[in-house]
């Protein structure tokens, strides 16, 4: 129900200011590259804690080698993407990778370099050179984030709405978006009227019972944007990372995929090598077919391990950190001993559907990030292309804003979202639905199933951000009848000729 916000406590920002919600690596890069223009910053946290950014571990893929070359990066972008990559987008991004990794570096990255000091490049999956830039072993997203916060809080023109989570956003009456309603932890809501308005909110994982994401990246975005029309984009396709460590924690802790680069094999409890026979890249296969080739060798009782005792063994310390961490805090030494490991949602290529600039298909409103489904990852993301994405479309739509006559926008109405009434119950309900019937691997009748379990709690606690969210999941599975990337479909296991990205609105599925 869209609502007046006159008994709303409001505040209008100044005119041609940026509201920008999130706090990750597109949202904070964007605002810095926004200066001089003010830029207002709506995050729930005070640290990386809720970022996905700063849990990358892999690093940032682009062409800074002699060797490679933005042509070879793009080819390998689109070959990953399984038919739906657009290729202007990705050799865009391609051709602008370097520059904005040598931006990073200007701005104080400590990219691992070898003894000439070039930067350390490792291979990872699907790539066909070296081209991942890594920040001491498996920490680049956590250091990349650091040196963000600290530049944003230097900077004069940003200013951090600490605290707050947007949970609407607020229509101007002529079928553009205004600002944002957002909500304290008290409850308080405030609405921030703004001219430009960014989603920068990171993923999905949260809808889902294992995930290597934070819980609370959760869709939010995706909800907001579709209940008020925006078109939203190949909602599908959920990339299940391989070789989430599996100990039982939630959310999973991740074994960076530049492990099996560096040589890590899959291995079953016989201690057995298992993945030639899915795959003729073995261990370096796309995502997508390791994940599936894990998950099978699950669902046949043969457990398996990521072996990293002969590829790394005693340089696990330094060369992988966070995982060596994670591994000890378990019990297992991940120098001596195999890794237990499982499939686990890692990011969303789908999202709000946006143009080369991150403009979405509504006035007023952009999208970056893993929230922004740009046509760069297609059916399934290339390793270590979230990141470069996020400072590539992070920049362009900062520029294009700066370049831009700006309207102003004054908000007539908001969507009221029933924020509070998610309780742990029907958060756990969901994500144990959405684990069940869309992950992995899914079928016609258990997406249906899967639909009635959303509608029913729809109608129980209203059209909450998470369940619009699913639900747009959900729908895009069931209506795409074929295997492609990171969907599958056991009753349509086979790619259909026609490959095309799927759009879809909210209204469409009413």
């Amino acid at each position: 129900m869209t609502t007046a916000i006159g008994s709303l406590d409001r505040k209008r920002l100044p005119a041609g200011s940026v509201l920008v919600v999130g706090a990750g690596l597109a949202g904070l890069y964007l605002a810095l590259k926004l200066a001089p223009r003010p830029v207002y910053v709506l995050t729930s946290r005070r640290s990386t804690k809720g970022s996905a950014s700063a849990w990358a571990q892999g690093g940032i893929a682009a062409a800074l080698s002699n060797e490679d070359s933005p042509e070879s990066h793009a080819s390998d972008t689109i070959a990953a993407g399984d038919g739906l990559v657009d290729p202007k987008i990705a050799h865009m991004v391609a051709a602008e990778g370097a520059s904005r990794v040598h931006d990073l570096a200007a701005l104080g990255v400590p990219f691992d370099r070898n003894d000439a000091g070039e930067l350390y490049l490792s291979l990872e999956a699907a790539h066909s050179l070296p081209r991942v830039a890594r920040v001491k072993g498996d920490t680049a997203g956590r250091e990349i984030i650091n040196v963000m916060l600290k530049h944003a809080q230097a900077a004069e023109h940003i200013e951090g709405l600490i605290g707050w989570r947007a949970e609407s956003l607020l229509l101007d009456g002529a079928g553009g978006i205004a600002g944002a309603l957002a909500r304290q932890d008290d409850g308080t809501l405030l609405a921030l009227e703004a001219d430009v308005t960014v989603l920068a909110t990171g993923g999905v994982g949260g809808l889902f019972s294992v995930t290597t994401n934070p819980r609370t990246a959760r869709g939010d975005a995706l909800g907001m944007a579709a209940v008020v029309g925006a078109k939203l984009r190949d909602m599908e396709f959920v990339q299940f990372h391989p070789t989430a460590i599996d100990i039982g924690r939630d959310p999973a802790p991740l074994a960076t995929e530049a492990l099996r680069g560096e040589g890590a094999t899959l291995v079953n409890a016989n201690a057995r090598r298992f993945m030639q026979r899915y795959s003729p890249q073995g261990e370096l296969a796309p995502r997508d077919d390791v994940a599936r080739a894990i998950f099978a060798e699950i669902q046949a009782g043969r457990a398996p391990f990521l072996d990293c005792r002969k590829s790394v063994g005693a340089h696990f310390p330094h060369e992988f950190p966070t995982v060596f961490e994670s591994c000890m805090s378990a019990g297992i030494d991940p120098r001596t001993d195999l890794i237990p490991v499982a499939p686990a949602v890692h990011y969303h290529m789908g999202g709000v559907a946006t143009n080369d600039v991150g403009q979405s298909s509504l006035p007023g409103l952009y999208a970056i990030g893993e929230c922004a489904a740009t046509g760069l990852h297609g059916a399934n993301r290339l390793a270590s292309n979230s990141l470069l994405e996020a400072i590539v479309f992070g920049g362009r739509a900062a520029a294009h804003i700066n370049s831009a006559l700006l309207p102003e926008r004054r908000a007539e109405g908001v969507r009221v979202q029933p924020w509070l009434s998610m309780g742990p119950s029907v958060s756990q309900s969901l994500r144990h639905s959405m684990t069940e019937h869309c992950g992995v691997r899914r079928s016609g009748a258990g997406l249906n199933r899967l639909l009635d379990i959303i509608d029913g709690l729809i109608d129980r606690v209203g059209r909450a951000n998470p369940l619009i969210a699913s639900r747009m999941i959900a729908a895009g599975a069931l209506a795409r009848e074929e295997s492609r990337g990171g969907h599958f479909r056991e009753d349509f296991p086979q790619e259909s000729p026609n490959s095309r990205s799927s759009f879809l609105t909210y209204d469409q599925l009413q």
